[in-house]
């Protein structure tokens, strides 16, 4: 039950209606709770207020359920934790503290603003909604690559703000002693003038003052365009690297083999990460008793399991031979490895039966009487014979 409840209440995909349609009534849920939250403002509106305050507390109820869920199912959320850690570490991440916030303003702290304000953060999560690689990713991305060249960015604006003040208080202070009383009375002064805002209710007289103002404001222009030029060479290269993975990726066709896992099957009871699979060949799922699994590397197999291998298409070349040896008793091979027999450079030794044991064979594999060898030469003329 808490599995088929977290498929519905995570991100679900076109195939699960239930979620997809989950995910509709949060979205119509979050829309409702915002629209609300605006017609409130509106003095038009006041006879409608006891409907926008039952809408309201429908919503936010709605919330609170959702969050009470995602709670419950942490530990699918979190697979490597169990329990009360995996719940623990929903709660302190970042879209359970805006679940947790979105829900406390309407239980508790509905007269402070500033928790009632915290509702609108809930318009973020429609961006889950969205299972693909989307634009808020993207921003998001850029932003925490180019953090560092931002954060110094910042702190040269918060400097050049600090001396544009401390300067603009000892040009302005004799002449305007109650606009500019002391050095950070001009930090707003020198926001507005840095930021290119230019609010008006604060500015210079003196012509010292105002040729400090001048100087200030050039050098505001060229501050500001700092992070914004970071940010456009962020979306640059971001952009690059996707069409530079698109220009040389390569698609190939992929080949599905079912295997069914019998009771003397050589994977039986065996995990994933121990059956040996070569290059090239990939377990993609588990089919077990009518349900699917996506298996990882400590997954074990078990009687009755159908699964499911990806394997690169092979290039069929014409040339390409397959011949089928048994090995006699008194055939020069028997007793060596593979390694040490006189083998033509076009010829592979692919596969060894022994009895009802199938190898794949590598370089220190013994050779053994009446074993039945599978070779592939590469030869359109010739057909290769082992010796006798």
């Amino acid at each position: 039950m808490k599995q088929k409840v977290f498929d519905i209440i995570q991100i679900g995909d076109k195939s699960n209606r239930i979620s997809r349609s989950f995910d509709i009534f949060i979205v119509i849920n979050i829309l409702c709770n915002i629209t609300v939250m605006i017609l409130e403002t509106f003095d038009q509106f006041d006879n409608f207020i006891p409907l926008f305050r039952f809408v309201e507390y429908f919503t936010t109820m709605v919330f609170l359920a959702e969050y009470i869920l995602r709670i419950w199912t942490a530990d699918f959320l979190y697979p490597d934790l169990k329990g009360t850690k995996a719940r623990l570490r929903f709660i302190r991440s970042f879209d359970g503290v805006i679940d947790l916030f979105t829900i406390i303003p309407m239980i508790y702290f509905s007269g402070f603003i500033v928790f009632r304000m915290l509702r609108v953060v809930r318009i973020f999560h429609l961006f889950r909604i969205n299972a693909q690689y989307d634009s808020f990713q993207v921003i998001t991305g850029v932003l925490y690559e180019k953090r560092r060249q931002l954060v110094s960015s910042i702190f040269i604006i918060g400097i050049l703000m600090l001396a544009s003040s401390l300067c603009m208080y000892s040009a302005e202070h004799e002449v305007q002693p109650k606009v500019f009383s002391n050095a950070f009375s001009g930090i707003w002064w020198s926001v507005s003038a840095i930021l290119t805002v230019g609010y008006g209710d604060i500015y210079p007289v003196t012509a010292v003052g105002r040729m400090m103002a001048i100087i200030i404001s050039f050098l505001g222009v060229g501050a500001v365009a700092i992070p914004t030029g970071i940010i456009s060479a962020g979306f640059v290269e971001h952009y690059s690297k996707i069409k530079n993975i698109n220009s040389l990726q390569t698609e190939y066709p992929v080949n599905f083999v079912t295997i069914l896992i019998s009771e003397n099957h050589l994977w039986n009871n065996v995990a994933v990460k121990d059956t040996g699979l070569p290059q090239g060949l990939l377990l993609v799922s588990i089919l077990r008793n009518n349900e699917m699994l996506i298996p990882h590397s400590s997954t074990k197999l078990l009687m009755h399991d159908r699964v499911v291998l990806a394997a690169e298409s092979y290039i069929d070349e014409s040339n390409l031979k397959m011949q089928e040896f048994v090995i006699g008793p008194e055939n020069d091979w028997v007793g060596k490895p593979i390694c040490e027999l006189d083998i033509s450079r076009l010829v592979t030794i692919v596969v060894i039966k022994r009895r009802d044991k199938v190898i794949i064979p590598h370089g220190n594999t013994v050779i053994k009487a009446y074993d039945k060898v599978f070779l592939y030469k590469k030869s359109s003329n010739t057909i290769w014979n082992p010796p006798q």
